[in-house]
């Protein structure tokens, strides 16, 4: 069983970057308009704060994560929001201390999970791994609409491969959820990192491949963009429509975003 010590170690150092980001802004910047439709900068911190303690109740608190899952299934069109407005009303020191004490405590507790144990979840059950990988893919995800809104630029860094990993794991998902049959044959993938490192995965033969950025790779199955915006290439019938559907979070389909110059669409660019 491989060590999950890089991933906690990555997300934490994803949180931190993310931290030091929106540490000092003003109040009039966590009043900032984001890419996804009605939330400001303190809705996307407060979402991720929200999310936070799911994944800690899920990892310490069975019975109170459950009581959250029928909440979610009671509304499911509005139990996201409602717990990214609830924590953007709170006063910006008050959100981030929350969001700072969350992370902490999820850190203990998926360090501390058993090894090869499963967490609940809104999806399937996952290793703490997974949740891991899970948090460091939002984390990075709504920094991203931060950073948008600050008017700043993120530096990629080659912690992406988690998120590149859970992309490709999700590929089946993508499909199954829209109502779509899985692909039968393997995909290749050939991603560049930020490092200048080629990630790959699959058989080197197979005929369905995605190539290009791995940062654009990201932002596709994040939906934090559109693909024709993207530095990516699909060949095979497969793979193109695999770059209209790829979604890495969990829920109904999401609508993505527009080609640039368009807002965003909809849930599904959150």
């Amino acid at each position: 069983m491989s060590d999950p010590t890089p991933v906690f170690d990555d997300l934490r150092e994803e949180s931190e970057e993310l931290d030091r980001l929106v540490a000092g802004l003003s109040p009039a910047q966590w009043a900032l308009a984001t890419p996804a439709p009605g939330w400001t900068v303190a809705h996307q911190i407060a979402h991720l704060a929200w999310t936070d303690h799911s994944a800690l109740l899920a990892a310490t608190d069975m019975d109170a994560f459950h009581t959250l899952v029928e909440k979610a299934l009671a509304a499911p069109g509005s139990f996201v929001d409602d717990g990214a407005e609830e924590g953007a009303a709170l006063p910006p020191d008050e959100l981030l201390a929350r969001w700072r004490d969350g992370r902490v405590a999820l850190d203990k507790a998926l360090r501390a999970a058993p090894r090869g144990g499963k967490l609940p979840w809104y999806g399937p059950p996952m290793s703490a791994a997974s949740m891991a990988t899970a948090r460091l893919m939002e984390t990075w995800a709504h920094g991203l609409d931060i950073a948008d809104a600050l008017g700043v630029v993120r530096p990629p860094t080659d912690r992406l491969r988690h998120v590149v990993w859970i992309g490709v794991r999700t590929r089946d998902f993508a499909f199954t959820i829209h109502g779509l049959p899985v692909p039968f044959e393997p995909f290749r993938i050939e991603l560049t990192a930020p490092s200048g490192e080629l990630w790959t995965y699959g058989p080197e033969d197979a005929d369905q491949r995605v190539t290009g950025s791995a940062v654009d790779f990201c932002r596709l199955v994040t939906q934090r963009a559109h693909r024709s915006d993207l530095d990516l290439r699909a060949e095979g019938a497969d793979a193109d429509r695999w770059f209209d559907i790829a979604q890495v979070f969990a829920g109904p389909p999401g609508a993505g975003r527009g080609p640039k110059g368009e807002s965003a669409k909809g849930e599904g660019a959150r």
